[in-house]
């Protein structure tokens, strides 16, 4: 497929994405990667050698991805033809953004703790992975910016940003990885082991792109004097990478987030990020996905230009 079908392709799926978000009523790739990671850890994750056993797991289903994304484009180009081929990119490039969805459950989030207690509760436990029974009012609002923040990157730019590197192949290798640490990449008594291998190479995949997001919102926001308080507290995050984006949106919205979370049980203390204590608002939320979104455009302009360089190459 040419360049020009490769702008097409991006410009459409985003275009498709904005409008539909993530339909229920359409089968999801990412549903499938989660069956299989699934089926995985169910069978290898035992016995004395599981660090091997989640390493090569992991590596298969990358690996696995990548060509299998690759040996279909090949067929569907010789059976089929260019048109094949294009339809195909367009839907697997609008799989793998997810900036829409992310954006109307944070407000669905921002709505139902409006409404009351329980239902925030209810539903912010849709997008996170902590446990949600014992949050407060302004504990559910925290947790729905900091996954706003976090999965514009996991969702939008790293997505982008692989695509432009490797094309939609690397994209949904991308999406297997992310999928992987989020179901095996913990480091309770379960997955330390098995999930070792798959929380290292989301660690290195998601390591510029986690950055780039910042940089992103920063400049969409017109706060670049954010950059030195960006650099302070996005280090002092347990992950390498997620405390980047949250603490540009934590310094765009002069507010604090981190502290204690619950995951599986176990209290789980995250360094505080910024030191505004102060209660959150619909209003946040709304500057929040504005930002976001703004991130978004950015990053899909700076892949066009990318693209079209090379029609002028």
């Amino acid at each position: 497929m040419d360049n020009l079908y490769l702008i097409l392709s991006l410009v459409i799926a985003w275009i498709l994405d904005k409008c539909l978000g993530d339909p229920t009523w359409l089968p999801h790739p990412v549903v499938g990667f989660g069956k299989l990671i699934s089926w995985g850890e169910k069978h290898f994750n035992c016995g004395i050698y599981r660090k091997r056993n989640g390493a090569i797991l992991s590596l298969s289903l990358i690996i696995g991805t990548f060509i299998f994304c690759v040996f279909v484009l090949k067929v569907l180009d010789v059976v089929a033809g260019e048109w094949a081929v294009f339809i195909a990119s367009v839907a697997g490039i609008f799989y793998c953004l997810a900036g829409t969805t992310l954006s109307r459950e944070v407000r669905w989030v921002f709505k139902a703790a409006d409404h009351s207690l329980e239902e925030g509760r209810r539903q912010v436990a849709r997008i996170v992975g902590r446990e949600t029974s014992g949050l407060s009012v302004q504990e559910v609002r925290t947790a729905a910016l900091e996954t706003l923040a976090e999965n514009l990157s996991d969702g939008v730019i790293a997505p982008l940003f692989w695509y432009m590197l490797l094309g939609i192949e690397g994209m949904l290798a991308y999406k297997m990885i992310n999928t992987l640490d989020s179901m095996i990449g913990y480091r309770n008594e379960r997955y330390k082991d098995f999930g070792y291998f798959a929380a290292r190479i989301d660690d290195i995949a998601n390591y510029i792109p986690a950055r780039l997001t910042a940089l992103l919102m920063l400049f969409a926001s017109g706060k670049w004097k954010l950059t030195s308080f960006v650099k302070r507290y996005g280090k002092e995050h347990a992950s390498p990478n997620s405390g980047y984006p949250e603490a540009a949106l934590a310094g765009i919205l002069n507010c604090r987030f981190g502290g204690p979370h619950n995951y599986f049980g176990e209290t789980v203390w995250k360094p505080f990020i910024g030191n505004n204590e102060r209660l959150l608002t619909t209003h946040d939320m709304q500057k929040a996905i504005r930002i976001n979104q703004r991130a978004e455009f950015l990053m899909i302009g700076f892949v066009l230009i990318i693209q079209m360089t090379y029609i002028f190459i």
